[in-house]
Order: structure tokens, then sequence, then C-alpha cells
């Protein structure tokens, strides 16, 4: 699906739930993922629309309309995007030409142990040093000019 559009159901223009997301075994030694969205051609520069972090080794997939709590029942702490609330909230770019919305996963040896409502710096910051492999997936998004 990288390259694709994403579902206007997971955008602002629908229901703005996060879509279900899955990824294969990680690297040996990972602990814990570490989960970034973010639209780097938004106007005012990187636009980070979702940050879940500590998420548990064994997970491999995320369903629909995860809720936008601070911790999961798996454990996992969700950090603050930019709109200012926690958890995700979707594609929303100005009407005109797409945007490339980056999900990008990271395998860590180690929790980043940070406290639910994390900014994207804290997360990046976790992160340093620790980090397995990446994988990254890119959607785009366009909303209709007449909106």
């Amino acid at each position: 699906m990288s390259g694709g559009t994403i579902p206007a159901e997971y955008t602002c223009d629908g229901a703005d739930g996060s879509p279900p997301l899955s990824w294969s075994d990680p690297p040996v030694g990972t602990t814990a993922f570490v989960l970034v969205v973010e639209d780097p051609d938004a106007p005012g520069g990187i636009f980070t629309h979702w940050l879940l972090y500590d998420l548990p080794a064994a997970t491999r997939s995320l369903p629909p309309a995860v809720p936008p709590d601070g911790t999961l029942n798996s454990g996992a702490r969700q950090g603050r995007n930019d709109f200012g609330t926690l958890g995700y909230r979707g594609p929303c770019p100005p009407p005109g030409r797409p945007h490339r919305y980056v999900f990008r996963l990271y395998a860590l040896d180690r929790p980043t142990g940070l406290p639910p409502g994390a900014w994207r710096n804290d997360v990046l910051r976790a992160l340093e040093g620790h980090v397995l492999a990446i994988g990254e997936l890119v959607g785009t998004y366009s909303r209709d000019p007449l909106r």
C-alpha cells in the first residue's frame, strides 16, 4: 500500500480514526515499538499526526480506530500530536495538492519509558541509540479545492 491514497474514512473528511496497520517480525532483540506518523508537506513544516510508543514487542498489528487514550490496554502510550491532542488525528491538508503521510515504525532494544502525552522531540530523543530497525509506509491524501 505504500504510495497509495489514504482512504477518507481515516482523515478529517471521514471518521478520523486511525487506519489498521500490520507488520512482520522485527529483528532479534526488539523489546518495543514506536510509531510516528507525520506530514512532511505541511505548510509550517513537519506536522505530527500520531505518536504511539512502548508498544510491546509481540505486537504485529493495530486495529482501526485506536482510542485516543494516554495508555492503551497493551501498556503502549500515546503522545501529543500537533493538533495538541492525544492519539491519532488523520490527514487534513489544505485543499489542493496531495500531501504525503509517513508512517514510520521503529523497533527498539528497550522501551522509551516516556509517560503518556510526550511530544515528538521527546519521543525522537528517547529513540537515540536504541533503534534496531525502521519500517516505513507512505500514503497520500488531498482535499477537494471546493471544501
